[in-house]
């Protein structure tokens, strides 16, 4: 039986690649403010704007590649049975060949109903105001937008309670109730933390190294530091 090896990623991993997060200039993402591009408020206020928006998110993933943190992650599925909860809405764990990936805050090659949001669509396109469900309603991102419920948290909890090792990577840990999964761990478990500027972890009371290197830099050496403990 392989060990259970649960990671928690966020945009550090991603911005490697070339995504850049609204985390790193105060507010703004690509230029926008995230409260009219990724709030329920903001598409109710403009559609067509928060439309676009997405739409030049997705053709970006048509042209980025995953990185060297992208690709250990995939290759340590050799030894562990590997679990990544993302926070990141592209597919670069994906396309690296991770094969467990559970997307907390959606996804961005998906679509899905204003009307029923377990009416799920992949879409690799252009999302337009005339994309329609089959009873005429809008389709929207299928992102979860600040306010909004996170429908992936119950099962990232239990994968969580499961664990093995446990492993954050490229997250600064601000982010709720995302941030709050490494509460959950088990008792005694180790857990690696990496990321060039490290937050503070709340309320854990496991053994907690830190890595202060960036995904495709920490993410070697976390390898074998876990290879070595099997």
């Amino acid at each position: 039986m392989k060990k259970k090896l649960v990671v928690l990623t966020g945009a550090g991993i991603s911005a490697e690649s070339g995504i850049k997060t609204f985390r790193d200039s105060d507010g703004l993402w690509e230029g926008h403010n995230v409260m009219d591009v990724a709030t329920p408020e903001g598409w109710r206020k403009n559609q067509a704007l928060v439309l676009d928006f997405y739409n030049q998110r997705r053709k970006q993933l048509h042209e980025v590649e995953p990185n060297l943190g992208h690709k250990v992650l995939a290759d340590l599925e050799k030894y562990f049975e590997v679990y990544i909860i993302t926070q990141n809405v592209d597919n670069l764990h994906e396309k690296a060949g991770s094969t467990n990936v559970l997307h907390l805050h959606g996804e961005l090659f998906k679509v899905r109903s204003v009307k029923d949001k377990n009416y799920i669509l992949d879409w690799k396109t252009d999302l337009n105001k005339t994309d329609v469900d089959e009873n005429g309603f809008q389709l929207r991102p299928h992102i979860v937008w600040f306010g909004e419920d996170v429908p992936a948290l119950k099962e990232a909890l239990e994968i969580t309670q499961n664990a093995d090792f446990f492993a954050v990577i490229g997250t600064s840990l601000q982010v709720y109730p995302a941030a709050g999964l490494v509460e959950y761990t088990p008792p005694n478990i180790p857990i690696y933390y990496i990321d060039p500027n490290p937050g503070t972890m709340q309320n854990v009371h496991n053994k907690v190294e830190i890595i202060p290197l960036k995904a495709s830099e920490g993410l070697p050496l976390l390898k074998d530091k876990l290879l070595n403990l099997i």
